[in-house]
């Protein structure tokens, strides 16, 4: 896809946009190649995951449609909360055109403000070359290769990267 003609606004999620944001989770699970949910992840367990009390949760939007979703959290607790993690998640339908860069910085920014010191992806699919490049792009590093860990729907067991900038 081309870049979006209306702008991309990244805002709060609220309750009415559970719909759209499992939408996009079920995407993600029926394609299987960059998100470690198993085929059978209930709606439960993906809003739980994508828009649980214990996060901030954010979706991006055009045209008012929800094109994406991100979540923010600390990426541990106690002696690891000084570090962000994020998930991010975009309709198949804007793969291309934006709306993950727009969520990514966003994301930073938003971190920064939350008082986070660095942000770190724990599992990102080294296949998924769209993300590593976006990721890279933003000046974050691959810090370790886990091998083989996720069983990518396609090619079998797949690396991962570890990824990691300070804010």
């Amino acid at each position: 896809m081309s870049a979006p003609t209306a702008p991309i606004l990244v805002r709060p999620a609220g309750t009415g946009d559970a719909a759209a944001v499992l939408a996009i989770a079920r995407e993600l699970v029926e394609d299987g190649t960059t998100y470690v949910f198993a085929p059978d992840t209930t709606d439960d367990a993906l809003k739980a995951y994508w828009l649980g009390s214990a996060a901030s949760n954010f979706v991006a939007e055009i045209g008012g449609e929800v094109a994406g979703c991100y979540v923010l959290r600390a990426n541990h607790p106690g002696r690891g909360a000084h570090v962000a993690n994020v998930s991010y998640a975009v309709a198949s339908r804007h793969w291309g055109g934006g709306v993950g860069r727009a969520m990514a910085e966003h994301s930073l920014e938003q971190a920064r403000s939350a008082g986070f010191a660095a942000m770190q992806f724990n599992l990102v699919v080294s296949t998924n070359e769209r993300a590593v490049a976006l990721w890279k792009a933003l000046g974050f590093s691959i810090v370790g290769t886990l091998p083989k860990v996720f069983q990518h729907k396609l090619l079998g067991p797949v690396d991962a990267y570890v990824m990691h900038r300070f804010l």
